[in-house]
């Protein structure tokens, strides 16, 4: 029974983890959404902190990766195709494959990297000296004082980097495409307008509002379930990596079943 044991107290730990995701997350969009109407404002000033820590200086690297990936994305579609005599459809294939899918997935991973470790460790570290105890005897929320702002942050965020991630990946294949596959450039971003529908874009932009919820919730929890001394700190933040990552490829997957389904199997 030992086996049997302990998968039922990790499905149990697992049940109760999600249940804490989403009492987190639906606090968070209470004080987002709903607050400001009832005298409970977001701390604006705050938000737009973590919009420039999220977002703006997230910039270079994402464009270098999501570059270096479009290019990668021609030169392996470039190979298969080339066979088949078709090499003028890598423009299609790249955009297609970054807007639906690479664009927000690596957008995301990026931000996990650099934001959502940042999260836990922020809230783990108030944890452990005491601070967050030191607002609830404030009668200031936590949530509403800590959580919400990342929050709206992240869920304005993640969309306007995708839009980068996508536009910089196309650029990417593009410098494939007028080098070796006799494109111009705008024939190649004719080319690509041409392969996309507006249900492509609006795809990885939904991914991406629902990746930054995830990855919000999952940092800002970590680091409130913070345990005592600094080593916890450290061991939150590793945590919130894992579980964001592996959050975000659950929540890509449903979403693209969903899109799958709701397209009618196309």
């Amino acid at each position: 029974m030992g086996f049997v044991e302990q998968v039922g107290d990790a499905t149990l730990d697992s049940l109760s983890y999600v249940g804490q995701l989403a009492t987190l997350t639906g606090r968070a969009g209470y004080f987002t959404f709903v607050g400001p109407f009832v005298g409970k404002p977001v701390r604006f000033g705050r938000s737009i902190a973590q919009a420039m820590e999220v977002g703006v200086r997230c910039l270079p690297i994402l464009s270098l990766i999501t570059f270096f990936i479009g290019l990668i994305l021609a030169l392996q579609s470039a190979y298969e195709l080339k066979r088949f005599g078709a090499l003028n459809y890598v423009a299609s294939a790249v955009a297609i494959s970054v807007t639906r899918e690479l664009g927000p997935l690596i957008t995301a991973i990026m931000v996990i990297g650099r934001s959502g470790s940042a999260f836990a460790a922020e809230i783990g570290t108030m944890k452990v000296t005491e601070e967050i105890d030191a607002l609830e005897t404030m009668a200031i929320n936590p949530v509403q004082f800590l959580v919400a702002p990342k929050f709206v942050a992240m869920i304005l965020m993640l969309p306007c980097l995708t839009i980068w991630a996508n536009f910089m990946g196309v650029m990417g294949g593009s410098l494939f495409g007028v080098l070796q596959a006799d494109f111009t450039f705008s024939g190649y971003i004719r080319a690509t307008f041409d392969a996309l529908l507006l249900r492509d874009v609006m795809t990885g932009l939904v991914k991406s509002v629902m990746f930054g919820m995830t990855i919000t919730a999952v940092g800002c929890l970590e680091g409130l379930l913070t345990g005592g001394g600094a080593e916890q700190v450290g061991r939150s933040t590793t945590r919130a990596v894992v579980v964001s990552i592996f959050g975000v490829i659950l929540v890509d997957l449903i979403f693209t079943t969903l899109f799958f389904f709701l397209g009618g199997g196309k």
